[in-house]
């Protein structure tokens, strides 16, 4: 049977953000994913972290991902991996990850790749890429843990647009526990063929999201074939859980999976 988490930062938008793991598991589900909570600081404080995991565990959920700061994602921002001059701050953020990772269990951790900016070197955001992405594995590692690198739809600037972008720069990090966040909506909407990147791939995901098209509304909503492509990567040797990423619209978000 396939299990669901729930990404608490894009659905149950109704509550505050420390309720959310409640809602979750009030409607059903028994594990949560999230951005990154703090879209202002790669640093928050003690006590916010300490509410953020509480409220994980009081609730009784297991948090099955989290993303790495990805600078001010309300305002635009897509990751700061590939940006040269924040490596301390992602550097710094990634002790903070590790640290809610040890303690809510969470062992799979999303870096987003960044913006190119057309005043920077293509090369330097490469390497800066490479350098974050290997200091964020052998961090995670410590604790068993995954990156994620992902493509992602929606902002032109960002380079990582199909599975064989993300796969490339995978490829070039000299460590193995980077692994492709294949996100079916993302992949879709950007042109990928979704069928074939799990036919040669699926067993080497490191997560699956879903989504919608068009609209990145909730599955049926749509067009795309999710329970077909998921079934796939399944019997191709993917077994970890399906991430809900998407839109709620009106009304109860989860009703397609009461249907």
């Amino acid at each position: 049977m396939t299990r669901h988490t729930v990404n608490a930062s894009i659905l149950l938008t109704d509550r505050p953000l420390l309720e959310r793991p409640a809602a979750a598991r009030e409607a059903g589900f028994d594990a949560v994913e999230f951005w990154w909570p703090w879209p202002q600081t790669a640093t928050p404080s003690g006590g916010e972290v300490d509410a953020f995991v509480g409220a994980v565990q009081d609730a009784g959920v297991q948090l099955t991902g989290l993303n790495f700061f990805a600078g001010d994602m309300p305002a635009g921002e897509r990751g700061i991996v590939s940006n040269p001059e924040r490596r301390d701050e992602f550097h710094a953020n990634v002790e903070l990850v590790v640290d809610i990772g040890k303690r809510l269990g969470c062992r799979h951790f999303n870096a987003l790749y960044g913006l190119h900016d057309p005043s920077r070197d293509t090369e330097a955001e490469a390497e800066a890429a490479r350098d974050n992405l290997t200091y964020a594995a052998k961090a995670v590692d410590a604790i068993g843990g995954t990156v994620l690198l992902e493509p992602v739809s929606g902002a032109d600037s960002y380079p990582l647009k199909k599975a064989a972008d993300a796969l490339a720069v995978i490829d070039s990090v000299d460590v193995g526990n980077v692994k492709l966040l294949a996100d079916f909506y993302h992949l879709a909407v950007n042109g990928d063929d979704v069928a074939q990147v799990i036919a040669g791939h699926a067993a080497d995901f490191g997560h699956i999201q879903i989504a919608d098209s068009p609209g990145r509304g909730a599955p049926g909503t749509g067009e795309l074939p999710l329970d077909e492509w998921i079934a796939a990567a399944q019997r191709g040797g993917y077994d970890g859980p399906i991430g809900l990423e998407y839109l709620a619209g009106d009304g109860n978000p989860f009703a397609w999976l009461q249907r």
